[in-house]
């Protein structure tokens, strides 16, 4: 009996080793492959859900919090700094507490709701804005917004010149029986937009693999569009944000525990099916990720939600191998929040 006792804890110590081990791992990659850039100081920026590098102003990233927050956004420099407009500065202030000034209060978007802004694409001097977060599978307004870039040192209220009604093809149950109508990422492409879904099980805080592509590649504001279902991935995990690369040459996906890039597709909107590549991430060094830009044609931008930047190289995101990591990444989430089943 001493014996099997003895052999179940040396057992026991190994299972516990090897999951330690491959978790130091892990952790080394990310460390060594996602490098920490600042953490935002502006404490308006309280929850960072969408993060896209202007392609007009310089030295310009757009930003936006959750659900919860007003209709606004946020421009910063590349060092983090909030940037108000010249003619509002004797009346507002930005990291730094300044006594007689308010806390500038970011570019509002008037005539826009946001009950669940997720993500922030810009194109063609345009800004598309992911009103689609959809946690309980149960929405019937989902859209987007798109609003002509403005100049954030001039400019301090703008309005969408468009808000784009969208539906799935495949919903028919508010919520459905598999709840895999959420979504997080959004990206356009030769003028079509994109959107990728983030799937859960049978409620809020289940957590499931797959991710589905849909696009849009017409639309009219006066009536609900229904999208086109053109991918899906099966390993993909809790898709959080995605982004076009300037040359158009990269997609790169994110979620709380994996960066993706998949090539431009040989066969038009299969942004899925090419060769991948895949970084995990550990939510102890990365945090909780929700936004993803590039900042050139080989590095990313990535934004947690706690207001931090890491930089990610992309050469040192290697091929994926077509080993299923989401249940790594499952058991990564439930540890850090344990709400999550």
């Amino acid at each position: 009996m001493k014996l099997k006792s003895s052999i179940k804890e040396v057992l026991l110590l190994l299972c516990l080793f090897n999951v330690m081990s491959h978790d130091n791992l892990i952790r080394a990659q990310a460390e060594g492959a996602v490098r920490k850039v600042l953490d935002i100081e502006f404490a308006a920026i309280n929850e960072q859900s969408g993060l896209a590098k202007s392609q007009t102003y310089d030295d310009v990233l757009w930003v936006h919090n959750d659900s919860g927050d007003v209709p606004r956004l946020f421009a910063l420099d590349s060092e983090g700094k909030i940037i108000i407009p010249s003619f509002l500065e004797g009346r507002f202030h930005g990291e730094e507490v300044e006594a007689g000034k308010q806390a500038y209060p970011g570019l509002t978007i008037e005539l826009a709701a946001n009950i669940d802004w997720e993500d922030i694409a810009i194109t063609k001097g345009a800004i598309y804005i992911a009103d689609m977060g959809n946690n309980g599978n149960a929405r019937r307004d989902l859209g987007i917004y798109v609003i002509n870039e403005p100049n954030p040192s001039a400019v301090s209220r703008t309005r969408p010149y468009q808000f784009i009604p969208v539906s799935y093809p495949d919903q028919s149950h508010y919520p459905p029986e598999r709840w895999t109508f959420d979504s997080e990422a959004l990206f356009v492409h030769d003028d079509a937009i994109y959107v990728l879904t983030k799937h859960r099980g049978e409620g809020v805080f289940q957590l499931a693999p797959g991710a589905n592509l849909y696009r849009l590649t017409d639309w009219k504001s006066d009536q609900i569009n229904v999208l086109e279902k053109v991918d899906s991935h099966a390993d993909l995990f809790f898709i959080t944000a995605a982004d076009l690369s300037q040359n158009g040459e990269w997609l790169a996906v994110t979620g709380y525990t994996e960066v993706w890039l998949f090539p431009v597709p040989g066969v038009e909107g299969k942004w899925l099916s090419g060769e991948a590549r895949r970084l995990s991430l550990d939510p102890a060094v990365s945090g909780i990720v929700e936004a993803l830009t590039w900042m050139d044609d080989s590095t990313l931008l990535l934004g947690s939600e706690g207001g931090s930047w890491f930089s990610v190289d992309i050469s040192n995101i290697p091929i994926y191998d077509g080993e299923p990591k989401w249940e790594e990444g499952r058991a990564q989430i439930r540890r850090r929040l344990p709400i999550y089943r």
